[in-house]
């Protein structure tokens, strides 16, 4: 279940960071909207990863989630943001999952 736990906290790692991409581009009102939408997926994602911390060790749990987010991430930034999508970038993503399994499996 820890597991499952972690994988929801970077999960909304990546959702406070895609709001925090968004909030770049507007003023106003969906400027503040955005900002609350990073508040709260940032308060889920840390409470989410003190849970899994609980059972899971800190040395694991930690990279797997900054892992999770900075994937998530990247591929928010792809679809959403039109970032490029090189060769050398997904190279190095696919390398990053393969560590967290890795992380996953001896952990």
């Amino acid at each position: 279940m820890s597991w499952i736990i972690l994988i929801i906290a970077g999960c909304f790692e990546s959702c406070f960071a895609f709001c925090l991409g968004k909030m770049k581009g507007v003023s106003g009102m969906e400027f503040y909207l955005w900002g609350a939408g990073f508040l709260v997926s940032l308060t889920l994602s840390m409470l989410l990863l003190a849970k899994a911390v609980q059972t899971l060790p800190i040395g694991t749990a930690y990279p797997v989630w900054t892992g999770i987010g900075a994937v998530g991430t990247v591929l928010l930034g792809i679809i959403f943001f039109h970032e490029p999508a090189t060769f050398r970038r997904l190279f190095f993503i696919v390398t990053l999952i393969f560590s967290i399994v890795g992380l996953k499996m001896v952990g």
